[in-house]
């Protein structure tokens, strides 16, 4: 799943590739395309975007969001990838990757198009944000929260602390993969209750999440370039390094698999008891 490093290049990326230009025509590629389209106007997807032109782009939480304007109507475009949903940018004659499924096409010989193996994101043509589902519930943005806020908000959560970090309405734009990272560099187990944490611990999570983001979007956007449609995550830390030793102590990361998601962290470095259902490297090699 794209997270709040990712998009964020790609945010910057479309600033500069598509602001200025404007829509000559819209592809929904059947069957698979119709899946991932929400028209929240009603006043039909294609046809509505046809001769509108990009003002803006902005990215919130987990959407990427098209301003744009037409001669008589303002339109927003709002893309929430998901699980497998990516953003290209492509020219008009270059062959199709598997999936492609909208295709928004300038009329200069360049394209945006958005593929999605699995067809689990999704495009929403809107007038009002608030009309979006999960966009008027998000939290505050994960790099704008202060931490007296972040202290505040976190509260009311009582459960394990990775799957508060992930809930979108407490802060906007992490996901699985850059919750183990923040953790790790937290030094705090995945599975520690909220109500465990220390006030000392809790200052160190909101200094590691700015951290970890910050430091993954300067090695994003060096790795990435203009070429959207890729997820580069061998940066990471501990996140799908199961079995490889960890980069501060050298103890192998381990992985636990629980409610259908992946979580890698090291034992040493983030003590915390024995999970049931963890799998070691160690183990999964002997």
């Amino acid at each position: 799943m794209p997270e709040l490093p990712e998009l964020e290049v790609v945010r910057e990326v479309l600033q500069r590739r598509v602001v200025g230009k404007t829509i000559h025509s819209v592809e929904v590629v059947p069957p698979d395309g119709l899946i991932v389209v929400r028209d929240l106007t009603h006043a039909g997807f294609g046809s509505s975007l046809v001769h509108c032109t990009i003002t803006a782009v902005h990215r919130r939480g987990k959407f990427i969001l098209l301003d744009l304007q037409s001669q008589s109507k303002r339109w927003i475009l709002l893309i929430n990838p998901k699980l497998t949903g990516l953003l290209q940018l492509a020219d008009s004659l270059e062959k199709r990757k598997p999936k492609t499924l909208v295709i928004l096409d300038f009329g200069d010989g360049s394209q945006l198009r958005y593929r999605d193996t699995k067809q689990m994101g999704q495009l929403y043509l809107a007038e009002e944000l608030s009309s979006v589902p999960e966009f008027a519930a998000m939290g505050p943005e994960a790099l704008d929260i202060s931490l007296e806020e972040f202290r505040a908000r976190l509260k009311p959560y009582r459960g394990e602390i990775k799957g508060v970090l992930t809930r979108g309405e407490f802060v906007a734009g992490i996901g699985n993969a850059y919750a183990d990272e923040i953790l790790w560099a937290a030094r705090l187990h995945p599975f520690r209750k909220r109500t465990q944490l220390t006030p000392v611990e809790v200052e160190t999570l909101y200094l590691a999440m700015r951290s970890t983001l910050f430091a993954a979007i300067e090695k994003v956007r060096q790795e990435m370039g203009e070429i959207i449609d890729q997820k580069p995550r061998e940066f990471m830390a501990v996140h799908m390094k199961t079995g490889e030793p960890c980069p501060r102590c050298g103890t192998p990361i381990s992985l636990v698999g629980a409610n259908q998601r992946i979580t890698n962290f090291c034992r040493t470095c983030q003590p915390g008891g024995l999970i049931k259902g963890m799998v070691s490297a160690a183990k999964r090699s002997s």
